[in-house]
């Protein structure tokens, strides 16, 4: 029996840093079916590259306006519930997004709850594995400047 490759989403870590203290915080949300603590992601959209559908997904499913880098900080896999109830494996492709500000009316707004955490807490509240490990690497991830591939295409 053949098995179809699994399902991909695209998702944020929306992140800031404190200006009193300096410490790092990451954005968490709940899922709107089982109110589990989640990263803002979504499926695929024509014409759109993988940062912007994760810029997207966290401006529609918690207000967050900011920048992701282009290339991905990492991946995670989990089985997705869909609408009949059957189960599919996705690997979902994570952007680190730098947020810039927030807005106050969004799309999902009153659906999900937010909460701004340490990497650390993340980690323990996030269900997937791959997704706790991400949290645990994400301070070090942060550190390096993500290298701007539209520059250097520009300079060539």
């Amino acid at each position: 029996m053949l098995q179809r490759p699994p399902r991909q989403q695209f998702a944020a870590i929306c992140h800031r840093t404190r200006k009193k203290t300096g410490e790092l915080e990451v954005l968490l949300i709940t899922s709107r079916d089982t109110g589990r603590w989640v990263i803002p992601k979504g499926w695929h959209m024509p014409g759109k590259q993988p940062h912007a559908i994760a810029e997207r997904e966290a401006f529609e499913e918690a207000g967050i306006k900011g920048k992701a880098g282009i290339e991905p900080v990492g991946y995670y896999t989990y089985m997705k519930k869909m609408r009949g109830g059957h189960k599919v494996p996705t690997r979902v492709q994570v952007h680190a997004l730098d947020v810039k500000g927030f807005v106050k009316e969004f799309p999902e707004k009153g659906v999900r709850r937010l909460e701004w955490v340490s990497c650390a807490e993340a980690a323990t509240r996030v269900e997937e594995p791959e997704l706790k490990s991400l949290f645990l690497e994400f301070p070090k991830l942060t550190q390096m400047p993500a290298p701007n591939i539209e520059k250097a295409a520009k300079r060539a």
